[in-house]
């Protein structure tokens, strides 16, 4: 939320919150299901109300910025095991899109994984790998507990280790590429 020159030691100057920077785009809540429950209901106040108060300020300020929350919980359960706040809970769910894991989607690997690899090639201004049909099948083949975070750190793995413009077989956590 931001807070206001003095409100504790060393803010030396006003910070605004995303809330109020985000102006009228969208602010993402990733991982709301991390959230405890002492913040819970500051954030549903802040969102019922459109309004926020920065920390040491005496007055509120509205905001205009969209929200849209992410997790990998289930809200639902932990509503009900009073890990969650029910009126919080459906005041985010206004709209629900579920997406299943990456092992449920292995049509969307190979995508993904060239789109990560170009990411991480361009980072760390290296040349994109081309992967071998054998690594991509062990690739494929893995069933991705960490879904597509995982998968964007092997593509950032392969990245760093390919050599000659090549995806090397190389070991990954638990995922191990074929050797030749």
């Amino acid at each position: 939320f931001g807070h206001v020159r003095g409100a504790f030691t060393d803010a030396r100057f006003d910070r605004t919150g995303l809330l109020i920077a985000a102006g009228s785009g969208t602010v993402l809540l990733d991982e709301i299901g991390e959230l405890g429950l002492v913040l819970q209901p500051k954030l549903l106040r802040a969102i019922e109300q459109r309004c926020v108060r920065p920390l040491g300020a005496v007055s509120e300020r509205a905001f205009e910025a969209r929200i849209v929350a992410a997790t990998n919980r289930d809200l639902e359960a932990d509503v009900s095991a009073g890990r969650f706040r029910a009126d919080l809970f459906y005041r985010l769910a206004v709209l629900r899109i579920e997406m299943p894991p990456l092992r449920s989607r292995r049509e969307d690997i190979a995508g993904l994984l060239r789109h990560f690899l170009r990411r991480s090639a361009r980072e760390a201004c290296r040349v994109e790998p081309e992967v071998q049909e054998d690594v991509l099948a062990s690739i494929m083949a893995w069933s991705w507990p960490g879904n597509v975070r995982e998968l964007a750190n092997c593509a950032e793995h392969l990245v760093q280790f390919c050599r000659g413009g090549r995806a090397e077989p190389v070991s990954y956590t638990h995922l191990t590429l074929p050797t030749k």
